[in-house]
């Protein structure tokens, strides 16, 4: 790779560069092991997308999910007529979304790629829904996020996250974006405010935004309070 910038896309590959010497962590590796005793490795969808449904605060279209793993929450949502594209770069997550996708005979179509290097049509989808990618995204990539969410949304599309809460139990650093480039690493994920999200995704209309309720396997639903669940719609 030639080290030498000649513009804003050369900057932002040094930067992911530069945080990723320091990074060992692997996703293939991290979801290889389908015993292990992840909450969300269970084909549960998160309590916050349910309730949304519910409520009517979202209703069935065209769903893009950001970060979508083993395909819990993208396969919900495939199950309540949405039409759903789920993108991840874990050839090891998508494989297991896609068998679990077989076997409750639902369809989704699953994206192995970088978010960043998608091609999206303006004003596609209904719904972006995104359940602990962002906080894996570091600060100089946030811009790059939100044009891709506003592009891909229709008018009054709904954008909803869940993330790490701030010093959270499960994760969620609390250091500034320029600690992160001073350390040369996220320490596992970012940790956030309801005030730092309204901050960040000024561009979009706050819905709600407080703590996922805490709640053990047996629900059948993923939930804790270690994680923020926001809901924003496009303006």
């Amino acid at each position: 790779m030639k080290e030498t910038i000649h513009s804003y896309d050369d900057l932002l590959r040094m930067l992911d560069q530069l945080l990723k010497e320091k990074s060992e962590f692997n996703w293939d590796q991290f979801y290889s092991d389908r015993e292990r005793k992840i909450p969300f490795f269970k084909d549960h969808p998160d309590e916050n997308l349910m309730e949304y449904m519910e409520l009517k605060k979202i209703k069935a279209g065209k769903a893009l999910e950001l970060g979508c793993g083993p395909g819990r929450n993208a396969i919900y949502l495939a199950r309540h007529g949405f039409y759903v594209d789920a993108v991840d770069q874990s050839a090891e997550g998508l494989e297991w979304a896609k068998e679990r996708a077989i076997e409750q005979k639902v369809q989704v179509n699953f994206i192995q790629k970088d978010i960043f290097e998608m091609e999206i049509e303006e004003g596609t989808y209904d719904l972006v829904y995104d359940s602990g990618c962002f906080h894996h995204i570091p600060p100089h990539r946030r811009m790059s996020y939100i044009d891709l969410v506003q592009r891909a949304l229709k008018p009054d599309g709904a954008f909803a996250l869940t993330c790490f809460v701030q010093g959270g139990e499960l994760g969620g650093a609390d250091i500034s974006d320029w600690e992160v480039y001073r350390r040369k690493s996220m320490h596992g994920g970012l940790g956030f405010t309801d005030e730092k999200l309204k901050g960040i995704f000024h561009h979009f209309t706050p819905v709600e935004i407080r703590k996922m309720r805490d709640l053990n396997s047996e629900t059948e639903k993923f939930g804790t309070s270690a994680l923020l669940a926001a809901l924003f719609k496009n303006k």
